[in-house]
């Protein structure tokens, strides 16, 4: 890390605090831990200082702050983000008697940009979910000598991919899901989302042939306590992997490669309540804490509806 965002004893203190007491998602105390990086890069820099007073620091110090992030043409869900880390620091701040006083709070922050999620269409996702064992398949063929490519990275790709869009989990679900977390007779899957909250979600019979597919070709035993998908050097799999990989078979599926992971929850959800799934049901499965966040897929889908009105009706 640049030294010039090094972080001092409170700040490493809150960090700690965060994910051991607090039980934050990796994620989560990752993001806060840039945050207050690049505020203290932020801090020395105008300053010619070290590490910031925490406690002396003013409101007057957030807003310039806030100034800078907006020169930069920072996002609004960027800044907000960077604001809820600083908050969140200062009341743990508070609580331990470190500081009389919040100056982070009642700045105004940025409101948050409502965009539509993008989802897959169901077809072009068939293709997808299919692109992982076509491109085995093909390398397999071109082959000249030889057995060919090992197929359990392939094997992994497709049942990672089924998976997710099968149950709508998110990236960090996905990379952190034990073997004792999967139910192969019930197709069920005990999910430990944000917060270390646990659901329990379904998954189809595609999911489970490519899961049980992938085990098979799994040379060692795997225990309770083992990954469900490995990455490399037997470790549990990456996000960034999941994402390098997706990339290669967005491609290969004639979509866009800039697509990410979470476009397939997308599309899990989109799918659900285009075809009559009941939005409180949609939002336990997506483990969502309000229904107000699960509500954004609605306006996905009457936009589309609108859409094939406008196509179709003779008086549109």
């Amino acid at each position: 890390m640049d030294e010039t965002g090094a972080l001092d004893e409170l700040a490493l203190g809150f960090l700690a605090d965060l994910g051991a007491v607090r039980v934050a998602s990796d994620y989560t105390v990752r993001n806060y831990r840039q945050a207050l990086e690049e505020f203290s890069r932020w801090h020395r820099e105008v300053t010619g200082g070290g590490s910031p007073d925490w406690p002396n620091l003013s409101r007057d110090h957030f807003r310039q702050y806030l100034r800078w992030l907006g020169r930069r043409g920072m996002g609004r869900a960027s800044v907000r983000l960077r604001l809820s880390a600083l908050r969140t620091f200062y009341r743990h701040l508070l609580r331990h008697r470190r500081v009389d006083a919040q100056p982070v709070r009642g700045l105004a922050v940025p409101r948050e940009e409502r965009r539509l999620p993008r989802f897959i269409p169901a077809g072009d996702m068939d293709r997808l979910l299919g692109a992982p064992l076509e491109e085995f398949r093909r390398l397999k063929a071109d082959a000249k000598e030889g057995p060919g490519p090992d197929p359990v990275e392939w094997l992994r790709d497709a049942a990672v991919l089924e998976l997710i869009y099968s149950s709508g989990l998110r990236i960090s679900e996905v990379c952190s899901l034990k073997v004792e977390q999967v139910d192969l007779t019930e197709k069920t899957l005990r999910v430990v989302g944000k917060g270390r909250k646990e659901r329990v979600v379904p998954f189809g019979a595609p999911a489970l042939e490519a899961l049980e597919a992938y085990w098979k070709a799994v040379r060692h035993g795997m225990g309770s306590e083992s990954p469900v998908f490995l990455g490399r050097g037997e470790g549990p799999l990456r996000p960034a992997l999941i994402q390098g990989r997706l990339k290669r078979y967005l491609a290969l599926a004639g979509l866009d490669p800039a697509l990410t992971p979470h476009k397939l929850r997308h599309s899990f959800a989109t799918h659900l309540l285009e075809d009559g799934a009941d939005l409180r049901a949609v939002q336990e499965l997506l483990g969502h804490k309000n229904l107000k966040t699960t509500e954004v897929y609605t306006h996905v889908t009457i936009e589309r509806l609108k859409a094939v009105y406008a196509a179709a009706h003779p008086r549109a």
